[in-house]
């Protein structure tokens, strides 16, 4: 790879750093399309399991259904990926995931689609999301050095969060102009667009060095007492897992809220999901740019605190565009978190176990925020979205004040630099 310092380093610190290697720029190319087009079938989706059922029990239960699998199946593409590499995994899944994408745009434009076959839908593909998924984070130590991992990590979470913005803004608009059904076929090119850039890339994988075949239930066994063994990591998944069940729901329940709390409809859920992402991106450019390890230990543990603070204080806004601008924060605040985190464990994790240990990363990061949705969708029916939410924001800073200490004796383990 070359490392040499370039103009674009120069002036664009970490970010520039990470694109001046055109294998991971092509990638990163790809990838920000593919992350628009996810968002807008994320939408377009939730939006229409709104109209169909005006359930936020339903809106859960959607969520569920492609987020289940992460839990179930995250480990395993986690294994395949640690033996077979990550590059074929990946470009199979974008194409079956394209497909999946296009048939929901036929069924919705043929108005053939019911709530069950959301579900089924959804749920199949969220089984892809969760078997490609370890190999498209771990992938990233495979298109950069060592050195610019921080950067090249954050930088692909600014692109997650361009797409947080612009995807739902795309949607929102062409569900009121045009129709749902649109919508979905555009975001199947963007599927497309990825695997075409997947097929031509080149990279030199690290794959586990256990003896013989895949033993599925040997290779997960192994990353989860890696896991548990490993301080550091462990911390870092038990602050992940508590953002990701007590605060980021919200995402999830978005259609409701839009309703039921601001009297809004598809524009104002585009509005409060635009703003989260918008302080996600600034989250992921700020990081980028910082393009550092030292110091992301104290940045994750604060950053959950003022998450959860700011969901608070989300829930008494009282105005979309307020809450709008306190989503924009919470949206900040659980990226620094979540990116941080994530640097922090591909910058120490067994190179031998990358993806089984990302696997858990993804099920706690991705999935449990669904368990999360389906448990507040059911108690939001009792008590409403506003209580709901704010009980969430409550019992964070209740676990920040528990695990808030840890952080500093990890320090020293979690932020050392080693060039592999």
């Amino acid at each position: 790879m070359n490392t040499a310092a370039t103009p674009m380093t120069r002036l664009f610190g970490g970010i520039g750093a990470a694109l001046s290697h055109p294998v991971y720029r092509n990638y990163w190319i790809g990838v920000s399309a593919q992350i628009v087009g996810r968002w807008m079938l994320k939408v377009a989706i939730g939006w229409l399991t709104w109209e169909l059922t005006k359930s936020t029990v339903w809106l859960g239960i959607v969520a569920g259904a492609e987020t289940f699998p992460l839990i179930v199946l995250s480990l395993i593409g986690g294994a395949v990926a640690d033996k077979i590499g990550y590059l074929r995994i990946m470009w199979v899944s974008q194409l079956l995931l394209g497909g999946l994408a296009a048939l929901f745009a036929v069924l919705v434009l043929a108005d053939l689609i019911t709530i069950e076959g959301v579900v089924v839908l959804t749920a199949v593909m969220g089984s892809l999301e969760a078997l490609s998924g370890p190999a498209r984070l771990s992938i990233v130590n495979a298109l950069v050095p060592k050195k610019d991992l921080s950067a090249a990590i954050a930088l692909g979470s600014a692109s997650f969060n361009v797409g947080r913005v612009v995807g739902p803004a795309i949607a929102g608009a062409l569900i009121v102009v045009v129709n749902i059904g649109t919508v979905m076929a555009l975001a199947a090119l963007t599927f497309f667009v990825f695997v075409l850039i997947l097929l031509r890339t080149r990279i030199e994988e690290t794959r586990s060095k256990s003896s013989g075949a895949l033993n599925i239930v040997s290779d997960m066994k192994e990353s989860l007492v890696y896991v548990w063994n490993h301080s550091g990591i462990f911390f870092l998944m038990l602050l992940l897992g508590a953002t990701a069940l007590l605060i980021r729901p919200y995402i999830d329940l978005a259609p409701g809220i839009s309703v039921t709390m601001f009297g809004q409809g598809a524009s104002g859920m585009a509005i409060l999901l635009s703003s989260t992402g918008a302080g996600g991106l600034i989250a992921g450019l700020y990081l980028a740019q910082r393009g550092e390890t030292q110091g992301l230990t104290r940045l994750v543990t604060g950053s959950f605190l003022a998450a959860a603070i700011f969901l608070l204080l989300f829930t008494v806004s009282g105005h979309i565009w307020l809450a709008a601008a306190a989503l924009s924060l919470v949206g900040f605040f659980i990226l620094v978190g979540g990116i941080s985190s994530q640097t922090l464990i591909q910058n120490v994790v067994d190179p031998g176990v990358r993806a089984r240990v990302m696997s858990l990363y993804i099920i706690i990061s991705w999935g449990v925020p669904a368990v999360g949705a389906l448990i507040m969708g059911w108690l939001a029916d009792f008590v409403g979205l506003q209580i709901t939410l704010a009980g969430g924001g409550a019992l964070a800073v209740l676990v920040w004040l528990i695990m808030a200490r840890q952080g500093p004796k990890l320090k020293a383990q979690l932020e050392a630099v080693k060039e592999t």
